[in-house]
């Protein structure tokens, strides 16, 4: 028996690194962002999707620390198909607008896609377009494999043992 609550299956490794560094990546850059909300602000006008100021204001505020939030509830194992999902619905939407304007900058100036370098909001500074689709894939990856994936081992709900520990105890 302590053979089976010492074990730790490969897909239970890989959902705990994906856990990891999704969270560690969404912990980074939301604090980065909170760091300085007027030069996000003025990257999110930019994009020129909302016109309301009050609407703009509140995202730049708000959206830094929801990100931080779902960072530490991955890093933490709380509610991590929820946080997957919520990530999920904040990567994909982003994903699709940085492409739409790299499209647009590449029309516009007459140059290779992956040439293409600005400064896209998400808390890294001037970042080259090709670079970033592939994170951000590798992030909707991740999302999707934790949504998908249950595993509980190393989550604080559990005591950082596992739902397979608590059974063997009782």
């Amino acid at each position: 028996m302590n053979e089976r609550r010492n074990s730790f299956s490969s897909p239970e490794r890989l959902a705990l690194l994906a856990r990891w560094i999704l969270g560690g990546v969404f912990v980074y850059m939301g604090l980065v962002k909170a760091a300085h909300p007027v030069d996000f602000l003025k990257l999110l006008r930019q994009y020129e999707i909302i016109e309301s100021h009050l609407y703009l204001n509140f995202i730049a505020v708000a959206l830094p620390w929801f990100e931080v939030f779902c960072g530490l509830l991955l890093l933490g194992g709380i509610a991590v198909r929820g946080a997957a999902c919520i990530s999920l619905l904040m990567l994909v939407p982003f994903t699709l607008i940085v492409l739409n304007r790299a499209l647009a900058i590449r029309e516009a100036s007459a140059i290779a896609f992956c040439a293409i370098r600005f400064d896209c909001g998400c808390g890294a500074g001037e970042v080259n377009i090709c670079s970033k689709l592939l994170e951000n894939s590798f992030l909707i990856l991740l999302s999707g494999l934790l949504f998908a994936f249950r595993a509980n081992r190393w989550c604080l709900r559990y005591g950082l043992v596992g739902r397979e520990a608590l059974a063997v105890r009782r």
